[in-house]
């Protein structure tokens, strides 16, 4: 009994002499001493990076808060403790970490802060942060996309990647918009986005790709939109920047409770990126939900001119095109209607693309055109548009004559014209002859002229004189004369009805011309009176209206009405001639424009300022 309480004695002996032991080691540690380090000089605005200040020596300390540096927001996001021993030397730490969010661009010194160790005070070193003038600058090509060194760690970013610097007007660019996100901070895009910039237009972006993709070793979900851009003048200019707003999640500013973050300190790397708790969080508690901007790169572009002595029938159109034609039926009366279908495939800019114009129109009434646009990509600069153009003889024809379209190849840097062939068909009718007035010599008139003149009345004459024809007793309608005489007015009615269907035919025609006139007009002021329709569209029915409103005053071709000739139309005064000229000249420029970019509206002042001009068009 007395050997066993001996030995516990002995044990409880040496248990209280080893961590004597190490109480003295650890008493007998070295001085305190304070480290400071950030987990990186370079960062970008709206960028996190991680500030943690290590009192090495001590288990508790008296660290600031907040840290004060105008254009950084620091404030501490959690405490940890840490042992180490080393041949029984015994050190204690205390960590406090510091998340940094940059709110502008420049060089900023984090100044020396201190520690207080009871009576005791350390005093960190002065750290340096660059930060760059926004939180996603990348280069506007797509061969420049590795090289981004200095934004590596960031966790958003934008490129817009236009691969054609130099373009002819009213030419189609596709181009790219880049949006990248790191994973990890759960992004959501709040605002779509804009390209940036005067003298060119884009067409409507569509969302094409969501991929992830490695930069520089780090991963990003990149979201890539289409689009095409086209210049409205000519010059050296810039496109973009491009701007974006996005929301992720950054660490809470305020302190808040939490493991051990990824440690700067760790020389080894064995510190796993993804052990960060605050991507690690599911619940996001360590998290904050911020919106930051996403601005790219701008891209230079330079527009040239297009050539002089454009062909006649010019429109605009730039690119590359084909042309396929059929006219239905084959065989017409005059002044019976033919639908030609000719359509226009390839790749340009379709919005400036019209309807094929017979080479020559004489003898032909044509009809305004009607189009369908199917396009084979997703911006709409590739596809096909089709017109279906009602036109009639007004006299015998063998054949259809040939459709021409004109345009500009900007790859062969010259004019084109596309010619179909002549299409054979058979136009039957026509006008028959009127027969003109009885004329002295007729048929009718040697009937007349036969009459015997009056012989004396004497019964000595009848009974000697013989009579200078012989009488005869056939009926008369058996007489030949009888027969001639009667075609000669049946001829006659048959002209004068042949003539009757001819005028009531052209009236017919005109009459259909002055309707679908009229009805044009009509749906071109419905159109004009809503205000959903883009400033090309406006602007173009605009100028339409005027030239068959002056079309219906004048009774001549629509398409051959310019501002002076509706201006002379309609005797208007200067003031009014002034915004006649005006109206056509923006329905001019938006047509060279290609596509509306969304950025431009039109007030309603300018609308009803359109609509009075052209109520206030009478004669």
């Amino acid at each position: 009994m007395n050997r066993r309480r001996r030995r516990s004695t002995a044990w409880r002996a040496l248990l209280v002499g080893t961590l004597g032991f190490f109480v003295v080691v650890c008493a007998f540690a070295d001085s305190p001493s304070v480290t400071a380090v950030l987990s990186n000089s370079e960062a970008a605005v709206g960028e996190t990076v991680q500030l943690q200040i290590r009192v090495k020596g001590s288990r508790s300390a008296d660290a600031p808060e907040k840290i004060a540096v105008d254009g950084l927001e620091i404030d501490r996001t959690g405490t940890s403790q840490h042992f180490e021993m080393n041949n029984f030397n015994v050190t204690a730490s205390v960590i406090y970490d510091y998340t940094i969010l940059p709110m502008k661009a420049g060089t900023f010194k984090i100044p020396s802060q201190t520690i207080r160790l009871g009576s005791n005070a350390l005093h960190t070193p002065e750290l340096t942060l660059n930060v760059a003038d926004s939180p996603g600058r990348s280069s506007s090509s797509r061969s420049n996309r590795e090289a981004q060194p200095e934004n590596a760690n960031r966790l958003v970013f934008a490129e817009l990647v236009v691969p054609k610097k130099v373009a002819f007007i009213g030419e189609m660019v596709p181009a790219e918009i880049r949006l990248g996100f790191d994973p990890r901070a759960r992004p959501e895009l709040v605002d779509a986005p804009e390209i940036a910039g005067q003298g060119f237009t884009t067409q409507k972006l569509q969302q094409s790709q969501h991929d992830l993709e490695t930069i520089n070793g780090k991963s990003y979900e990149v979201v890539t939109f289409k689009t095409a851009i086209a210049a409205t003048r000519t010059g050296r200019f810039e496109i973009g920047p491009v701007k974006a707003k996005a929301r992720v999640s950054v660490p809470r500013r305020q302190p808040a409770a939490r493991s051990r973050p990824r440690s700067p300190f760790d020389l080894f790397n064995l510190d796993d990126p993804f052990s960060d708790p605050f991507f690690a969080d599911p619940f996001g508690r360590l998290a904050e939900r911020r919106e930051v901007e996403m601005e790219s790169e701008p891209a230079t572009f330079e527009v040239k001119p297009l050539p002089p002595n454009a062909p006649p029938n010019f429109s605009g159109a730039v690119g590359n095109f084909a042309m396929t034609t059929e006219a239905k039926p084959k065989r017409v009366q005059v002044g019976d209607p033919i639908t030609v279908i000719s359509t226009v495939s390839g790749r340009g800019n379709f919005d400036r693309v019209n309807a094929p114009a017979l080479e020559d129109d004489h003898g032909w009434h044509k009809y305004p055109s009607s189009s369908k646009f199917k396009q084979d990509d997703e911006v709409g600069i590739s596809g096909a548009k089709t017109f279906e153009t009602v036109i009639s003889p007004n006299e015998k024809k063998p054949a259809l004559p040939p459709l021409v379209f004109s345009y500009f190849d900007p790859v062969k840097e010259n004019y084109v014209t596309l010619r179909s062939d002549a299409m054979p068909i058979t136009v039957e009718g026509g006008a028959a002859p009127v027969v003109a007035a009885l004329q002295p010599g007729s048929a009718a008139t040697v009937v007349a002229s036969a009459k015997p003149s009056p012989k004396p009345q004497d019964i000595l004459y009848q009974l000697t004189e013989l009579p200078n024809v012989a009488q005869s007793f056939t009926p008369i309608y058996a007489r030949p004369f009888f027969w001639t005489t009667q075609f000669v007015p049946l001829l006659a009615l048959l002209g004068l009805i042949g003539w009757k269907a001819t005028q009531a035919r052209r009236e017919n025609r005109e009459a259909q011309r002055i309707a679908a006139l009229q009805h044009e007009m009509a749906e071109l002021m419905r159109k004009l009176r809503r205000d959903d329709s883009s400033p090309q569209e406006y602007f173009s029915q605009a100028s339409r209206a005027v030239r068959v409103k002056t079309a219906l005053a004048r009774n001549i071709d629509p398409n051959a009405v310019d501002a002076e000739t509706a201006a002379t139309a309609f005797d208007l005064d200067e003031n009014e001639r002034t915004q006649l000229r005006r109206l056509f000249e923006r329905s001019d420029e938006l047509r060279y424009s290609g596509a509306h970019n969304g950025a431009e509206t039109i007030s309603p002042e300018s609308r009803r300022e359109v609509l009075d001009l052209l109520e206030n068009l009478r004669t």
